[in-house]
């Protein structure tokens, strides 16, 4: 990857996506910090995502909007990439702030229901869709930051690690974690790098082995997350520290996170395909089918 500008193979795109595209670097000395309310604001919506995006502070914020538990259906990871894509490709956006518009829950993760009982084929488009959105937002060049005002299990916690800041509601019954192994699937080895990297390798291979869901204030002590707010301090507290993040040159900080990260980014990249074949034979294992439908069977008692 050359110095100035990474890439990264995905979907749909002439077949690449820049990970640090040549910026302006903004004239700081003028700009204020981030006040509330945000104004004036540019407004897009889909189905699942509600995006805002304050042009003169150059901060989006990105809500799912998606209930009841904000799950990662091949639909809402299809607007989520085309979302951050069309911040991506805003030179007035540099940060995007991603919290939930569902109450108690930030994203529960992938949806289940995309795994059990479909084709391979299906199997295969919904892991690409799945590999796109952390490979976009893992290599977005904007500053980005969790905004975690509920649970967020699995693919949920997935997204939160993957941003560059985790500010999370201190409220006792809101977890977060990587939690496969209870459903009797494995995180794949990017799941597993991105949580290494935040967390270290004992927490990591204790916590995955063990599915565990941590609650806020555990996740806050090992460092998943970065921060503990009230719910009320929530937005407060996530404009300071994204004012905190672009002072610092855009280029600058961009081609560190390049930098930092292109090592994990690159090893999806070359076993891209491999991974998804991986994935499609180990979900349509029948023993992995059983455990699934046990697990949303539960689920079903549980709503009822």
């Amino acid at each position: 990857m050359a110095a100035a500008r990474g890439l990264v193979r995905v979907i749909g795109c002439s077949g690449v996506l820049p990970l640090c595209r040549q910026l302006p670097v903004w004239g700081r000395a003028a700009r204020q910090p981030p006040s509330l309310p945000l104004t004036p604001c540019r407004a897009f919506s889909n189905n699942k995502i509600q995006v805002e995006l304050d042009e003169s502070s150059g901060i989006a914020t990105m809500k799912f909007k998606s209930p009841p538990v904000n799950s990662l259906s091949l639909d809402f990871l299809t607007e989520f990439c085309i979302s951050l894509e069309k911040l991506e490709n805003d030179r007035a956006c540099r940060a995007v702030i991603f919290t939930s518009a569902v109450p108690r829950v930030f994203s529960s993760g992938l949806d289940i229901t995309e795994m059990c009982g479909k084709s391979t084929e299906h199997y295969a488009t919904f892991w690409r869709a799945v590999q796109e959105m952390w490979l976009r937002l893992y290599s977005s060049n904007m500053m980005t930051v969790a905004a975690i005002n509920g649970s967020s299990p699995a693919g949920g916690c997935l997204i939160a690690l993957t941003c560059d800041y985790r500010i999370m509601v201190e409220n006792p019954k809101f977890v977060i974690g990587l939690n496969e192994t209870q459903l009797g699937i494995v995180a794949p080895f990017w799941f597993k790098d991105t949580f290494v990297n935040t967390v270290g390798h004992r927490i990591a291979e204790r916590s995955l082995q063990l599915g565990s869901l941590h609650s806020a204030s555990e996740a806050h002590k090992f460092g998943l997350v970065d921060e503990l707010v009230p719910e009320e301090k929530l937005q407060e507290k996530t404009m300071a520290v994204v004012a905190q993040w672009l002072a610092i040159p855009d280029h600058a900080r961009q081609l560190t996170k390049s930098m930092m990260r292109k090592a994990v980014l690159d090893r999806l990249v070359a076993h891209r395909e491999e991974d998804i074949q991986n994935f499609v034979s180990f979900v349509s294992k029948e023993s992995i089918q059983k455990s699934l439908r046990i697990y949303m069977e539960m689920l079903k008692k549980k709503k009822s």
